[in-house]
Order: C-alpha cells, then structure tokens, then sequence
C-alpha cells in the first residue's frame, strides 16, 4: 500500500502543477492541457479505489490511520477537478463572448436596407448578463474555497482528535467494541464531508445556470 500511496501523492503534486499551465496557455493549445490533467485525476481517481481496498485490509492498529490518508487524497484531487471545471467554464463564457462580438463586428449594413437593424440592447443586455454570471460564478468559487478549506482544517482536528483517541485506546485496552464505533463515526464523518463538497457544486452550478 505504502508504494501506490506515494505514487498517487507524487501524481496529485503533478496535477497541481499542471495547473499553473492553463492560464499561461495559448487557445490552441489549452485543450491539450485540460486533456492532460483530466487524464492523470482520472487516474489519481483509480488508484484511489485500489487505495481504499487496501487501507481497510490493513491491520487494526494501522487501519484507521491508512483510511485517514487515503481520503486526505481523496479531497485534494476532488478540489482539483472543481479547479478544473471552474477554468472550463469560464473559458467557455470568454470564448462565447468573443465569438459574439467578432459576429457583431464583422455584420455588414446597407443604408437603404429597411429590414437591417443593429440590436444594441440585446448585445450590451446579453453582455451584461454574461459579466453577471462571471463575477456570480467568482464570488461563488471564493465562497466554495472558503467552505472546502474550513472542511480542511476541521478534518486536520478531527484526525488529531483520532490519532489521540487511538493512542488512548491502545494505551487503555478498549474492546473491540468500542473501537469499531470509534471507527463508525470517523466513516460518517468523512461522508458528510463529501456531501457538503457535493452541496456546495450543485448550489454553485443552480446559481450559474440561473444567472445564465
């Protein structure tokens, strides 16, 4: 388990790096790019499964420990992809933006054409409705950052809390019984975390689609 851990660990400080990338990359080339990085999370996403197979087959004593470090690399290769997507997605509302006004500008008019008419209003109220959901979409990921960091740290607290707690136990000689709950509630613990990263995207993706 010990081999794959560092290697998915190596592969998630890649990806991180990879990032950096995509705000310095020209438009033929950034599709590359995001091919990329989606390619190596979704590898980092594989050996993950395998990761979990192998904690929970790892002795009592260890177990808890090795679960810790998986889901540690669990969340940070999920903020990845969000990262990810949240690029995606504003790249596509630039890109959209300067197809329409290349349309605009390159629309050609006659004097004596009854028909023609220009529609400013739509244009700049279209515009405007495109800034709205870019600075929405901002305000969002701030927000969303704020809320994943917190999840952050009170997991840190947390595992300090059952690194003590496992000390304790050993120390003290709890039952089985006891450290199974123990467990339990460190299993609970990491899905309300995942359900409250889940939450948070739906609510951001709900509030882009409304301002869109």
């Amino acid at each position: 388990m010990e081999g794959l851990y560092h290697q998915t660990n190596k592969q998630v400080h890649e990806v991180q790096s990879y990032m950096g990338r995509l705000e310095t990359s020209d438009k033929e080339s950034v599709h590359l790019v995001e091919n990329e990085i989606q390619a190596r999370i979704d590898n980092i996403f594989s050996n993950l499964e395998r990761l979990e197979i192998l904690s929970s087959k790892e002795p009592p004593n260890k177990r808890q420990n090795a679960k810790l470090r998986v889901d540690q690399l669990k969340y940070d290769v999920q903020h990845l992809q969000t990262a990810l997507r949240n690029f995606q997605h504003r790249r596509y509302i630039r890109e959209q933006q300067e197809r329409q006004r290349e349309e605009l500008l390159a629309r050609t008019f006659t004097t004596n054409d009854s028909d023609t008419t220009i529609p400013i209003d739509e244009t700049l109220q279209f515009n405007e409705s495109l800034q709205n959901a870019h600075r929405g979409m901002d305000d969002l990921i701030g927000s969303g950052t704020n809320i994943l960091q917190g999840l952050r740290d009170q997991r840190v607290t947390l595992k300090g809390t059952h690194k003590k707690i496992l000390d304790v136990a050993n120390m003290l000689g709890l039952s089985n019984t006891v450290m199974r709950l123990i467990e339990k509630r460190a299993f609970q613990d990491k899905y309300f975390m995942i359900g409250g990263m889940i939450l948070t995207c739906v609510i951001m993706f709900v509030v882009v689609q409304y301002l869109t």
